[in-house]
């Protein structure tokens, strides 16, 4: 009878316990929440016995690395920035929180402003961020709201109820590399490798599925109305604790072929508007970029800014944080500033299509 455990088995079971334990000893940040794919409210924030809490990038969640107190220190004005990539900026320090703290503090006043962007992040695992610093003593919350990620926070949120529990099926899966690997695979790292005929018989393609869904009436249909529903209980909640918010109504570069390139909110606009009142404010960035010559500002067509377009989105929040100081709390600024940054010139009541050249 053939040995069913050979030496060549048992170095390869050894090989894989030793890249196991490797994995959670020397990597324990990296994967830190890294199964909970953003659902885990503390996935990225560490926090300190002297009350420094530190952001760093989690499994799930790639945070800009910041820190500041867990209690906001008096006279601090603490703004928190949340939503996808597109407050999340090209870089640290090119992204508007950036720019807008700094403006802040150049009259005078003692602020912190902190960007909490992440990739890939649709409207519920910005809530579920949102909830988790309502804890930090925030002044006020700079909120976007946008109806795209639906899917890829769908995805994730399957993904994360797909292995739970500890039936002895799912042992597998929590071995770190196997679970890699398996995500490798519907991340279509070694889909091309596959033949179609078997790619078709076992699974839909991630990237495929997404694009599908991204041109579904009904799935657009329903990624505006996930982003009312959300924006409207973020609201609720932030009125309820009485902290300040700003909606930012997020747009995207588009291009007709007739007319040339024009700024598209999606409808999110009205929603924004629709949700002011005590404490809660609204930004529309298309309204931002129509009076300026928007084409150069926007890195490509899902909305994403160069660095100009990032200052300039910083000094209209300023603005209107200057508007609402005496609701926000702070007082008048006691001294002009001259290195603030000068007022965008209005290219026209209604922003000019460019015309593609032929």
């Amino acid at each position: 009878m053939k040995r069913l455990i050979t030496p060549a088995c048992l170095m390869v079971v050894c090989l894989l316990l030793l890249a196991e334990v490797a994995a959670r000893v020397f990597f324990a940040q990296d994967i830190s929440g890294r199964f909970d794919y953003g659902y885990n409210p503390q996935a990225g924030f560490e926090e300190f016995a002297d009350g420094t809490v530190k952001l760093f990038r989690a499994g799930g969640r790639r945070f800009h690395p910041q820190t500041f107190s867990r209690h906001r220190p008096p006279g601090t004005f603490r703004i928190f920035v949340v939503g996808d990539s597109v407050p999340r900026g090209p870089s640290f320090k090119e992204a508007y929180p950036w720019f807008l703290g700094d403006e802040l503090r150049r009259q005078d006043i003692a602020a912190e402003s902190i960007n909490l962007g992440l990739p890939g992040y649709g409207p519920r695992r910005c809530q579920v961020v949102l909830k988790k610093i309502v804890e930090y003593e925030p002044s006020l919350i700079v909120l976007h709201i946008n109806d795209t990620n639906k899917w890829e926070d769908e995805r994730e949120w399957r993904r994360s109820q797909e292995f739970k529990g500890w039936h002895p099926r799912h042992w597998l899966m929590k071995v770190f590399i196997f679970r890699r690997l398996y995500e490798a695979k519907l991340e279509k790292v070694f889909w091309p490798l596959v033949p179609e005929a078997i790619r078709l018989k076992y699974a839909a393609n991630d990237a495929d599925a997404q694009v599908a869904a991204a041109q579904d009436p009904r799935e657009i249909a329903a990624r505006i109305r996930l982003a009312r529903e959300t924006a409207v209980e973020n609201v609720a909640m932030l009125r309820q604790r009485r902290i300040p918010i700003i909606l930012v109504t997020q747009c995207r570069l588009a291009e007709d072929p007739r007319h040339g390139f024009y700024l598209s909110d999606h409808g999110l606009d009205p929603l924004g508007e629709s949700l002011v009142g005590p404490g809660t404010y609204h930004i529309s960035m298309k309204e931002v970029f129509s009076r300026t010559d928007f084409r150069a500002l926007f890195a490509n067509f899902s909305g994403h800014l160069h660095k100009e377009g990032h200052q300039i989105l910083a000094h209209a929040i300023c603005g209107k944080i200057e508007q609402e100081q005496a609701g926000l709390g702070l007082p008048r600024p006691k001294v002009a500033v001259a290195g603030r940054l000068p007022d965008r010139p209005i290219m026209g009541p209604e922003p000019q299509p460019v015309i593609p050249k032929p």
